[in-house]
């Protein structure tokens, strides 16, 4: 294996990172080149075999995980990786589900049509794998020089789910987005879709010259991306939370946002059976910020990664199997 393969980067060789993105370049490629080659709509069965897809892959990458660890570090250690990962992923995944609420939103304000939304949701991954790979290299680095950062991301957390927990019953409206005001002030827009085009040529509205307009779909890709940033700040401290290893972090991170989008079309169909999810997700985010305040009360080295991997399975499945419950009526 040539050397620069073998070069650590982020604690790990520079081949394991190579080989992630290697996956997440031909599952994209795949997608987009054949499988979504034309543009339909995505109906729920086929956005459920592709989430099962996804998860599967998620999940499978645990092994992955394993192999490369029990080499590394041995197999104690593997065995924590494996637990934090799958902690993770399982995490940052149902996170993911509480952003599609708000793309459904946002589709939805701007009327864009379901057999165009595959290509928003996809160039908004592309977008949002760039943005996350960004504020974890951040992260990594912050908690590499200060380590007390990660009292600092505890304490956020701890403060957001108890914000979300108070704020989980009132809904959000995009009329007042000052990026929607802002972007409508100083960009030429046209409200009228033009297919899947994201820029058109039209006549200005005051001089008549031709000009470039930004589409409806181009603005809620924008919208679509900005809402992740927003969600990556609570998402971010919350795996950083459950694991220090960059590459851990970044893997989860990635294989839950490619799920989201294959997912989105099955439960942006029966959005509303999961009014309580919000409830556990914000629960969840203040056992994981007050792990690290527990552990130090308790003396312990570390926070048992089975245990909490029990406690966020848990915390979330409750959720979602009362949510279906009391909207069993409405199904």
């Amino acid at each position: 294996m040539p050397e620069f393969l073998m070069t650590e980067w982020l604690t790990k060789p520079m081949w394991m990172w190579l080989v992630f993105l290697a996956i997440v370049v031909t599952l994209m490629i795949l997608d987009l080149g054949i499988l979504h080659k034309k543009h339909r709509e995505i109906g729920v069965k086929e956005s459920l075999i592709m989430s099962g897809f996804y998860a599967a892959l998620g999940f499978s990458f645990a092994f992955f995980i394993w192999f490369q660890s029990v080499e590394l570090y041995g197999d104690t250690i593997a065995k924590t990786k494996v637990l934090e990962y799958i902690t993770g992923y399982v995490v940052e995944y149902t996170l993911a589900m509480d952003n599609i609420f708000v793309i459904a939103m946002i589709l939805s304000y701007f009327h864009i049509p379901r057999k165009y939304q595959h290509r928003v949701l996809l160039w908004g991954i592309l977008g949002v794998i760039i943005l996350r790979g960004i504020m974890i290299g951040a992260g990594a680095t912050l908690v590499h020089k200060f380590e007390w950062i990660m009292y600092v991301f505890a304490a956020f957390l701890v403060i957001t789910g108890v914000k979300m927990l108070m704020m989980a019953d009132k809904e959000t409206s995009i009329d007042n987005n000052p990026l929607l005001r802002f972007m409508e002030k100083r960009f030429n827009v046209t409200k009228d879709l033009h297919g899947e085009k994201f820029f058109v040529k039209l006549p200005h509205k005051k001089t008549g010259k031709i000009v470039t307009h930004i589409t409806p779909v181009f603005m809620a890709l924008v919208l679509i991306e900005f809402a992740d940033v927003i969600f990556a700040v609570d998402s971010v401290p919350a795996i950083f939370a459950i694991t220090l290893d960059p590459y851990i972090v970044f893997t989860s991170n990635i294989f839950a946002i490619l799920g989201l989008r294959s997912l989105y079309f099955a439960l942006s169909a029966m959005i509303d059976r999961f009014a309580y999810l919000k409830y556990a997700l914000s629960v969840v985010l203040i056992f994981i910020g007050s792990k690290i305040f527990i552990t130090d009360l308790m003396g312990m080295e570390k926070f048992p990664p089975m245990l909490s991997l029990g406690i966020t399975v848990s915390i979330l499945a409750s959720g979602i199997i009362y949510s279906l419950w009391k909207t069993r009526k409405t199904a």
